[in-house]
């Protein structure tokens, strides 16, 4: 009946700083696309605009924040912050995707060949990545199953691997917005034009916005201690495999 104890000092004032980065881009985003790139639609001249929209709302935005449930989410069950963590990412797979097939449906309209630049090159592989890593993911940590000793060799990798693929994802983002700029305004770009200005904006946000996640994740006093049962149940685990009585005699 105790309350839950309360979050370390500063944490909580990172994860809303990095809320409100995360809506910043998202907002920046759509009124850059809006107004000076005509908006967003299927079907149309203005469908690769999707593709923007989409990698900055899954790749960047919902990947962040899934990486930070289990700093958010401290005391609750860990079976249930797994499931938040796995959806999330799965979403941001799906929006993902539909920013994909955008670029590719729109470049396949104009007669624009596909997959030549190195924006295209690095976004591709951060997603065929990221789709691996979270199957992994949900095989050895979500679907029973795998091995206990397996899960805790690949923890470490998992980890890793969420936050390199994080940063590819903004590293991606930015190549993209420079292509875009240099194709639509090289002319004028020089002359700090408001188009130029406001998507230079944009990357701004992107950086700070992974900077303030990355803080969050490589702070380890900030990391998710184990619940009561959690330990109990690695205790009753090493017991069994060590091959020891409960009463350790």
């Amino acid at each position: 009946g105790a309350p839950p104890p309360a979050s370390p000092a500063g944490l909580s004032a990172y994860v809303a700083v990095s809320q409100l980065l995360g809506l910043t881009l998202l907002a920046t985003t759509g009124a850059w696309l809006g107004r000076y790139r005509g908006g967003v639609a299927w079907h149309s001249p203005l469908q690769f605009n999707v593709h923007p929209l989409c990698m900055v709302l899954g790749m960047v935005f919902l990947q962040g924040d899934a990486l930070l449930v289990y700093r958010v989410f401290r005391h609750e069950a860990k079976r249930s912050t797994k499931v938040l963590h796995a959806l999330l990412h799965g979403l941001a797979l799906v929006i993902a995707l539909v920013g994909i097939a955008a670029v590719f449906e729109s470049h396949r309209a104009k007669g624009i060949p596909d997959m030549y630049s190195l924006h295209s090159w690095c976004g591709m592989a951060a997603f065929v990545l990221y789709l691996l890593q979270w199957l992994l993911g949900c095989s050895f940590f979500l679907f029973p199953g795998a091995a206990s000793s397996l899960r805790g060799r690949y923890k470490p990798q998992h980890i890793f691997f969420g936050i390199a693929l994080f940063a590819l994802s903004i590293a991606s983002c930015l190549m993209g917005i420079t292509e875009m700029l240099l194709f639509n305004i090289r002319d004028s770009y020089s002359q700090f034009v408001p188009e130029g200005v406001l998507a230079n904006t944009l990357g701004v946000l992107l950086l700070a916005f992974g900077l303030v996640v990355g803080y969050v994740l490589t702070r380890d006093e900030w990391k998710r201690p184990p619940l009561a049962e959690e330990l109990a149940l690695s205790m009753d685990f090493k017991t069994l495999t060590e091959g020891e009585s409960p009463g350790g005699s």
